[in-house]
Protein backbone atom coordinates (compact mmCIF):
# COMPACT_ATOMS: atom_id res chain seq x y z
CA UNK A 1 0.00 0.00 0.00
CA UNK A 2 1.08 3.44 -0.87
CA UNK A 3 2.78 5.93 2.02
CA UNK A 4 0.51 9.35 2.50
CA UNK A 5 2.09 12.25 1.36
CA UNK A 6 4.40 13.78 3.44
CA UNK A 7 4.68 10.53 6.14
CA UNK A 8 8.60 9.98 5.60
CA UNK A 9 10.99 12.66 7.38
CA UNK A 10 12.68 14.85 5.88
CA UNK A 11 16.36 15.55 6.24
CA UNK A 12 17.00 11.92 7.59
CA UNK A 13 20.16 11.75 5.35
CA UNK A 14 22.04 13.34 3.10
CA UNK A 15 22.84 12.08 -0.26
CA UNK A 16 26.24 11.88 -1.94
CA UNK A 17 27.72 10.87 -5.56
CA UNK A 18 30.72 8.56 -5.23
CA UNK A 19 33.08 8.44 -8.19
CA UNK A 20 35.36 5.45 -8.04
CA UNK A 21 38.86 4.73 -9.31
CA UNK A 22 37.59 2.73 -12.43
CA UNK A 23 35.17 6.36 -13.66
CA UNK A 24 32.02 4.24 -12.71
CA UNK A 25 29.88 6.55 -10.69
CA UNK A 26 26.98 5.49 -7.89
CA UNK A 27 24.43 8.46 -7.63
CA UNK A 28 22.50 9.23 -4.14
CA UNK A 29 24.44 6.95 -1.98
CA UNK A 30 22.73 7.89 1.73
CA UNK A 31 24.05 8.82 4.89
CA UNK A 32 22.74 9.48 7.89
CA UNK A 33 22.55 13.17 8.51
CA UNK A 34 23.42 12.92 11.98
CA UNK A 35 26.91 11.89 11.11
CA UNK A 36 27.56 14.95 9.20
CA UNK A 37 28.15 18.73 10.12
CA UNK A 38 30.08 20.37 12.97
CA UNK A 39 33.93 20.89 12.63
CA UNK A 40 34.42 17.64 10.13
CA UNK A 41 31.13 18.71 8.23
CA UNK A 42 31.00 15.89 5.44
CA UNK A 43 34.35 14.08 6.27
CA UNK A 44 32.58 11.29 8.09
CA UNK A 45 30.57 9.88 4.98
CA UNK A 46 33.23 9.13 3.13
CA UNK A 47 33.73 6.32 6.28
CA UNK A 48 30.47 5.58 6.21
CA UNK A 49 30.23 5.01 2.53
CA UNK A 50 33.41 3.02 2.59
CA UNK A 51 31.95 0.53 5.21
CA UNK A 52 28.74 0.42 3.15
CA UNK A 53 30.95 -0.66 -0.17
CA UNK A 54 32.82 -3.20 1.97
CA UNK A 55 29.42 -4.66 2.89
CA UNK A 56 28.00 -4.54 -0.21
CA UNK A 57 31.12 -6.39 -1.63
CA UNK A 58 31.57 -9.38 1.39
CA UNK A 59 27.53 -9.83 0.22
CA UNK A 60 28.18 -10.00 -3.65
CA UNK A 61 31.35 -11.81 -3.09
CA UNK A 62 33.61 -8.98 -5.28
CA UNK A 63 36.40 -6.91 -3.90
CA UNK A 64 35.01 -3.46 -2.92
CA UNK A 65 35.99 -0.72 -5.66
CA UNK A 66 38.17 2.65 -4.21
CA UNK A 67 36.72 5.47 -4.42
CA UNK A 68 38.12 8.71 -6.29
CA UNK A 69 35.52 11.29 -5.12
CA UNK A 70 32.71 11.76 -3.30
CA UNK A 71 30.42 14.93 -3.73
CA UNK A 72 27.51 15.98 -1.64
CA UNK A 73 24.50 16.32 -3.97
CA UNK A 74 23.56 19.74 -4.94
CA UNK A 75 26.90 20.95 -3.99
CA UNK A 76 29.12 23.23 -6.56
CA UNK A 77 31.85 21.07 -7.54
CA UNK A 78 34.84 22.93 -5.79
CA UNK A 79 33.40 21.04 -2.89
CA UNK A 80 33.84 17.72 -4.24
CA UNK A 81 35.79 15.59 -1.40
CA UNK A 82 39.11 13.80 -2.87
CA UNK A 83 39.83 10.81 -1.14
CA UNK A 84 43.37 9.18 -0.84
Amino acid sequence: MAKKPGTNPKGEFVFFDVVYEDGSQRSNRRVPAELLGGLDKDAPARGFIIEQDREIAEKSGRTPLAIKSIMRVGAKPEKMMKVR
